[in-house]
């Protein structure tokens, strides 16, 4: 905070702290520096208060703490004109403009807490107001009160009860303040100018209590340097206020109740409970009232301990998610907007659970949150400590990285937990389920709000479920919010089918020694009426998602089955020919998906054995699903292809277990071709494995004829891509076979 305070107020901090030295050490000048020091802390308060009021958009507290620092500054000038000429009249406007200085400083304490409260939470509110009131009241009544009441009645009783009264209520104001949650959200001069408040209200009581026990007041030095410092505060948070960018409010927003604030009311009942010890054996009234006060403070005491372990009981369950213990969505906001305040390093991880609502649909609601638990126990394993990790939807999880200074450490996290879901498989209601999820990553940008950290990372999670790949991604800015995109393509798939907006294009899959097509594999394309051409990597992962794949993917069969009967029965050379379609993982999920391709066969007259189903590596994680449908797949002839491999999750045990035939080299493998060992080393090994394993392989995009020849020597024989074909209509290829001339 020092190195934020400008030059002025550090330099009367300086002459501030020597002045209070001279008056420790020198008793005489006690009472002049004391009045001196009041009246330039004062007047300078009065105008930088002013100055502060115009400068931010909390106005009316800083004009009420400029009135209270006015009406101070008229009490002391009041009081030592009175002290100078014994002038009755003046000692009354001194009386006045203390009493109006009160008034003022409570109305400036309480003006920064707006927060409105409901009817119970306003009872609650009160009650705890009150228990603090009556604390304070306890200590003013014994040190002041008591004191003052015993006189005689007379007009001064304004002035020795009515200073008390004032202090109590500047320790309600700002009571007020901690307890309604406000000082969560105040700017640092508004801050510092409540700690002002509560220190002259503390200092003036003692001022007072060493008065009316019949000392001069002026000659207590720590009561003088307690009245001082609180002046020199109050003026250094107006200083501060001046020196901060103009409109930089110090007013709070919607404010949160901070955890600690809720104990105040518990210190209290322990400060009277002492209090009262303390006067007891101090008045030597022990035998009549020591028993009583033990025994009422032993019960108020454990009566509070009850209530804090209920409240903590409370705070945890306000905090926390029943079901997975995780953080709720209360717990992550107040969580992030505390690494906010302190200015942490912070990243934000959104995870959402691929596929959790086919387990609900398919496996039951018991088998989900069997699921949603396991999930919160393997991502409080994979984060790191300090980490706090939250549920905050169905099936939507945050986790605040704390401590994260790169992306990298972020990613780091993030490849753990897709890790440690891949190695530990889920068994629940007789199946083997591994987890899986897309996650969003969005680091902090300068003074970016803990709601714009939250979107962007909710972005990079969208665009991370988009691809389909069960893997991550970090916000960048050029990430675009597509949801509103996605809503309206998933609205136009519903009638796109109908509307005859689909329609196939076909790219030749060519036997590396003859030049000839041997298959060819069928490829979506939409065109929209109005959007125009959507592409597949666009539209395929929206319809996976609706459900509208199941529908679509019937279609792709159909006509692909049907045209490629047609050009294996019409076409000269292509009686061989077969059709290589697309399916998705939530097609295989379907009960009548072999149903479907069985009769899609009857009616196209297409031979089983002249189909191929590709799959992505995704599809057949789950082996409870994608190895029944497969192999029932393949004992009626249909051939299995797993599509891009190397790309995804699958591992050498699955394989050798899964029921396919030909694995495609993803088309990165073989642009890592350059005629060397090393650029050829995983193209190779997927051609030896499938050897090993006895299945065909087919690489996918080729692009020039160094490929074909590298590909030929490690043994591959089919392949597709640009150098061959691109995807063309139904009449392009088959133009483009009449055309073609038997080459070696």
């Amino acid at each position: 905070m020092i190195g934020q305070l400008p030059r002025a107020a550090l330099a009367l901090i300086g002459v501030t702290l020597l002045g209070q030295v001279v008056a420790l050490t020198n008793a005489g000048a006690s009472s002049a520096v004391l009045g001196l020091s009041l009246l330039v802390l004062d007047a300078l308060g009065l105008a930088y208060g002013l100055r502060a009021a115009r400068r931010t958009t909390a106005r009316t507290t800083w004009r009420l703490a400029a009135a209270g620092r006015g009406l101070s500054l008229a009490s002391t000038i009041s009081f030592s004109v009175d002290a100078v000429r014994d002038s009755q009249p003046w000692w009354w406007v001194g009386v006045g403009s203390g009493l109006a200085m009160f008034a003022c400083l409570t109305a400036a304490a309480l003006s920064v807490s707006a927060q409105r409260l409901e009817t119970r939470q306003r009872l609650a509110f009160i009650a705890e107001v009150v228990t603090v009131l009556s604390s304070g009241f306890m200590l003013i009544w014994y040190f002041v009160l008591n004191q003052a009441l015993r006189r005689e009645p007379d007009l001064r009783w304004i002035f020795e009860l009515g200073y008390p009264f004032g202090n109590l209520l500047l320790l309600v104001a700002v009571s007020a303040v901690l307890l309604r949650g406000a000082v969560a959200r105040l700017g640092q001069p508004l801050t510092v100018l409540l700690a002002g408040i509560l220190l002259y209200a503390v200092g003036d009581t003692a001022f007072s209590a060493v008065r009316v026990d019949g000392q001069a007041s002026t000659g207590n030095a720590y009561a003088n340097v307690a009245l001082v410092l609180a002046s020199l505060i109050m003026t250094v948070a107006a200083m501060q206020q001046c020196a901060a960018p103009t409109g930089d409010a110090g007013a709070p927003g919607p404010a949160r109740m901070p955890a600690w604030s809720t104990h105040l009311p518990y210190v209290a009942v322990g400060f009277g409970n002492v209090l009262l010890l303390v006067v007891t054996v101090r008045e030597h009234a022990f035998l009549v009232w020591g028993g009583l006060t033990l025994g009422q403070t032993v019960m108020t005491t454990a009566l509070a301990v009850r209530q804090l372990i209920s409240l903590q009981d409370s705070r945890r369950l306000n905090v926390t998610d029943t079901l997975t213990r995780l953080a709720n969505v209360t717990g992550l906001a107040d969580a992030l907007e505390r690494s906010t305040q302190r200015h942490e390093p912070v990243a934000l991880m959104l995870l959402d659970l691929d596929g959790f609502k086919q387990v609900n649909d398919r496996l039951g609601h018991h088998a989900g949150d069997r699921v949603l638990v396991e999930f919160a126990r393997l991502l409080r394993q994979s984060v790191r400590r300090g980490d706090l990790a939250a549920r905050v939807g169905g099936d939507e999880f945050v986790v605040l990285l704390r401590g994260i200074g790169a992306q990298g450490e972020a990613v780091a996290v993030a490849e753990r937990v897709l890790a440690v879901l891949a190695g530990n498989p889920l068994h629940v209601a007789g199946e083997t389920i591994t987890i899986r999820c897309s996650i969003g990553m969005a680091l902090p940008a300068p003074g970016d709000t803990a709601k714009e950290l939250q979107h962007r990372a909710d972005v990079a999670m969208y665009e991370s479920k988009r691809a389909g790949t069960h893997g991550w991604r970090v916000y960048h800015p050029d990430m675009a919010d597509r949801r509103n995109r996605d809503a309206t393509l998933s609205d136009a798939l519903e009638t796109a089918l109908d509307d005859g907006q689909f329609e196939l294009a076909y790219q030749p899959l060519v036997d590396l020694g003859t030049g000839r097509p041997v298959a060819v594999e069928a490829l979506l394309r939409w065109r929209h009426p109005v959007l125009g051409p959507v592409a597949p990597n666009e539209f395929v992962p929206i319809a996976e998602r609706t459900g509208a794949i199941t529908g679509i993917g019937r279609w792709v069969l159909e006509q692909a089955c049907r045209q490629v009967q047609d050009w294996r029965r019409d076409l000269p050379g292509a009686a061989e020919l077969y059709a290589s379609v697309n399916v998705s993982a939530r097609q295989l999920r379907e009960p009548s998906f072999l149903g479907d391709v069985l009769t899609v066969l009857t009616r196209t007259g297409l031979p089983a054995e002249a189909l191929v189903l590709e799959i992505t590596e995704s599809a057949i994680v789950d082996e409870q699903v994608a190895v029944p449908a497969l192999e029932a797949l393949r004992r009626h002839g249909i051939r299995v292809a797993v599509d891009d491999f190397g790309t995804g999750y699958s591992s050498l045990h699955l394989l050798t277990r899964l029921p396919v035939d030909i694995l495609k080299i993803d088309r990165s493998f073989v642009a890592e071709l350059d005629g060397t060992t090393r650029g050829a080393g995983v193209a190779e090994a997927v051609i030896r494995l499938a050897q090993v394993l006895g299945l065909t392989t087919v690489a996918e995009g080729i692009e020039t004829t160094a490929q074909v020849a590298e590909l030929q020597l490690l043994g591959c024989t089919v392949a597709q891509g640009y150098l061959f074909a691109k995807p063309m209509p139904a009449a392009g290829f088959a133009a483009s076979v009449r055309d073609r001339q038997p080459t070696a």
